[in-house]
């Protein structure tokens, strides 16, 4: 069972309001439902507040971030889009009927709930100014405070504001975005160090620094995108590299064009020429490296090698442990 919690709040009856967190919300919700193939991922709880008549309130949705985290799931998700708080006691989410900042619901309250779950993987993705406080103890102190299997995403550091920009939170876009696919390995598994990751190399140093903050053994896979390149093909990788540091030797015979071929040199093979757009799909996604020359199709014509990237030999290393 996965399931998550999706919050954006907008409207504030004691404060200024917001613009952005509800369609967030809405970006989040629907990606995280269903994987890129269309099958069920998350069942998501959605909550949000553009006005009065849909406010949220502080009891609502402490109870409801309690009740996420209170049984033995798979997953237990929560992400927040809305206004943050941090003063000496510690950081708040604040709700609608939030009248001044610590009247929020305290960042140590949603992780006392999450240490406790016995969910296998609690994921907390916060979306609001200072929320990099999250994890760390009232004291102020430098070490956070997460039991195994907890992970923290966050939009800024405890000292920034989350930004929007065009009316969308600059965090969740980048968040939404990895999760369609960019952040993928190669299996198609988006997990949360690749979404950080590709959130991370997004962001200037001048702008916004996301947090991360984890207590894993293993990565959960967070949506399941289409790959690039094909399982049976990147299962291929230990039969053209058998062992470290093997170079996989190539000749004209395992290009299929005709251009630059010199006479003396041998036709194209076509059982070489399956092999090759296998080798070439491992060099788009850095697999494998053309040896001393520039392109592959150089190493083709002039018989030269390829041998695996340091990424490739860690998929082959998989594959050839049964991992993948």
């Amino acid at each position: 069972m996965r399931k998550a919690l999706v919050v954006g709040i907008n409207y504030y009856e004691h404060g200024s309001p917001l613009f952005g967190c509800v369609d967030d919300a809405h970006s989040v919700k629907t990606v995280l439902e269903r994987n890129s193939d269309g099958t069920v991922n998350f069942d998501v709880k959605f909550l949000i507040a553009a006005s009065l008549s849909d406010s949220v309130s502080k009891s609502d949705l402490r109870r409801l971030i309690e009740d996420l985290f209170a049984d033995d799931s798979e997953i237990a998700l929560f992400y927040f889009a809305g206004h943050g708080h941090i003063e000496s006691t510690g950081g708040y989410l604040l709700t609608s009927d939030s009248q001044t900042g610590h009247e929020g619901i305290p960042l140590a309250d949603v992780l006392i709930f999450a240490n406790k779950s016995e969910a296998k993987n609690k994921i907390i993705v916060l979306d609001s100014c200072h929320s990099g406080i999250a994890g760390n103890p009232p004291s102020g102190a430098q070490a956070a405070q997460l039991s195994e299997g907890l992970t923290i995403l966050t939009a800024s550091t405890k000292d920034q504001y989350a930004t929007e920009q065009d009316g969308r939170g600059v965090f969740t876009e980048l968040f939404v975005d990895a999760l369609n696919g960019p952040a993928a390995n190669l299996v198609g598994d988006v997990t949360p160090g690749g979404v950080y990751a590709h959130i991370d190399q997004s962001l200037g140093p001048w702008e916004q620094r996301p947090v991360f903050k984890t207590n894993v053994k293993n990565f959960v896979s967070l949506r399941k995108v289409q790959p690039p390149i094909l399982l049976e093909e990147l299962q291929r990788i230990t039969e053209f590299f058998p062992a470290q540091g093997f170079q996989f030797k190539l000749d004209p015979s395992f290009e299929p064009r005709d251009e630059g071929r010199t006479p003396g040199m041998p036709d194209s093979d076509p059982e070489n020429t399956s092999k090759f757009a296998i080798l070439q799909k491992y060099n788009r996604v850095n697999l494998v490296v053309p040896v001393d020359v520039l392109h592959m199709w150089n190493a083709a014509m002039e018989s030269k090698s390829c041998k695996l990237t340091v990424l490739g030999e860690h998929y082959r290393r998989l594959v050839e442990r049964g991992r993948i």
